[in-house]
């Protein structure tokens, strides 16, 4: 078992992170940016480390910072929680040529998925099934591009290889625009990336995005967590998310089920992964896999009754899985409303002095928050500030414990998108379920 753990991270997931730790006894670091003295965890760790000014590129992702603070803080692991370097295979190989352990991913395993041509690849060897394309990395013939287009059939989808958080896309309806659009990604991915490879698909028109939880243990073995529906989304960016996916016919959902655990077998995966999926028609189609715990844990969590970041900890310590797949037993439905710093209408950040929180309770309720009253949320950073999560025997009951829980939930002194939230919880079309990837834009009409 590991015995200090360094926490590259801030925020709830910092939090989350260090609750894990001392569940299990490790002791803790925490690194923080001067902005972030405040922060709850900071408060709570064993020992906290500065790490550099406000900027991220100073502090959460200046690699040598954080590998000085793990040598002086005497810590034998970090754990980078997600976004800033969860994903960084550079960081990741740093740390263990440093003599430390990276919770997650071998530094191979994440170039791998990071770059979705080979994760596309990857797991077409593997059995899953993948959105039509051109299966590589677009070349500088556009005769062929044209070609591939007119067999995929319009419209189709330009990705940058490296690309994420929805930059590097364009969709393409006609013919007459393809290679323009290609040669704009192309560009926007060589400035946001630094790479200018991209590929083509298939663009589906109406797809849910449905994911499937999986955590192995390098070894060979690895869990199937069940799905979950991020399907309501603005700017790509996954607002509520739920598990298990509603209307999802069994037999489908075992099908992708197994093929994802058995491609996780095959790279040996260690640690926690989610594979991502379009799915429409009763058609699962691979998109990504993230290398990581995800923001939206939480529903697995819930449903399931299993701790996958103390399972991340125990695994990155040498241990093999403390379950088995006959262990894992499903059990009602998760929502999760991710309550942002902003302004409900327009969206436009709201940092500030928390004047007071009071976090909702009762059956059934999670609150996963890094807020007290008197904490001022800084600008620099994301503005998830809380997350709050529900659970019942039933959709139905999760969502309306959901809609009083919003009810409840009070932040004081800056806006937050609770407003919307509890608007969409209340939604007709979202309590039927199975709305697609365009409902809350298309109901936002931006």
């Amino acid at each position: 078992m590991l015995k200090k753990i360094l926490i590259a991270n801030r925020g709830e997931i910092a939090l989350r992170v260090l609750r894990a730790c001392k569940e299990l006894g490790i002791g803790t670091v925490a690194v923080h940016s001067t902005a972030d003295t405040d922060l709850m965890h900071v408060r709570l760790s064993d020992e906290c480390v500065c790490i550099g000014p406000p900027n991220p590129s100073d502090s959460y992702l200046n690699i040598p910072a954080i590998i000085s603070a793990m040598e002086v803080s005497e810590a034998d692991s970090v754990h980078p929680g997600y976004g800033f370097l969860s994903e960084n295979a550079d960081f990741a190989e740093q740390v263990e040529n440093s003599g430390f352990v990276f919770i997650g991913p071998s530094a191979e395993t994440i170039r791998l998925m990071g770059d979705k041509v080979s994760a596309i690849q990857t797991m077409r060897e593997a059995g899953i099934p993948t959105v039509p394309g051109s299966n590589g990395p677009l070349d500088d013939n556009q005769q062929r591009s044209l070609e591939l287009a007119r067999e995929i059939g319009y419209p189709v989808l330009i990705k940058a290889a490296a690309g994420g958080g929805g930059r590097g896309m364009r969709v393409v309806n006609h013919e007459n625009n393809l290679l323009q659009s290609i040669y704009v990604t192309r560009t926007e991915a060589k400035s946001f990336f630094g790479s200018d490879s991209v590929y083509l698909e298939k663009y589906l028109e109406n797809p849910r995005h449905v994911e499937i939880q999986v955590i192995g243990d390098g070894m060979g073995n690895a869990l199937y967590l069940g799905d979950r529906d991020c399907s309501l989304q603005r700017r790509h960016q996954k607002v509520i998310e739920e598990a298990p996916a509603p209307g999802i016919p069994e037999a489908v959902r075992q099908e992708v089920a197994e093929a994802c655990i058995n491609a996780c077998r095959r790279l040996r995966y260690r640690g926690a992964g989610t594979l991502e999926f379009l799915y429409q028609d009763e058609q699962f189609y691979f998109i990504e896999m993230n290398t990581r715990v995800q923001v939206e844990h939480p529903v697995t969590e819930m449903v399931t009754g299993f701790d996958i970041v103390k399972e991340q900890l125990r695994i990155a310590g040498g241990e093999p899985l403390s379950a088995s797949q006959d262990d894992i037993k499903f059990s009602g439905h998760s929502v999760e409303c991710r309550i942002n710093a902003e302004d409900p209408a327009s969206f436009l950040p709201s940092p500030g002095k928390v004047n007071l929180f009071h976090c909702p309770g009762g059956p059934g309720v999670r609150v996963d928050s890094h807020l007290y009253s008197g904490y001022s949320v800084p600008p620099h950073y994301d503005s998830l500030i809380a997350k709050v999560v529900t659970h019942a025997q039933d959709r139905e009951q999760a969502l309306t414990r959901m809609r009083i829980a919003l009810e409840e939930l009070l932040i004081d002194g800056i806006k937050s998108n609770a407003p919307l939230m509890r608007d969409l919880v209340t939604d007709p079309e979202i309590r039927k379920g199975g709305y697609n990837i365009h409902y809350l834009e298309s109901k936002l009409g931006r």
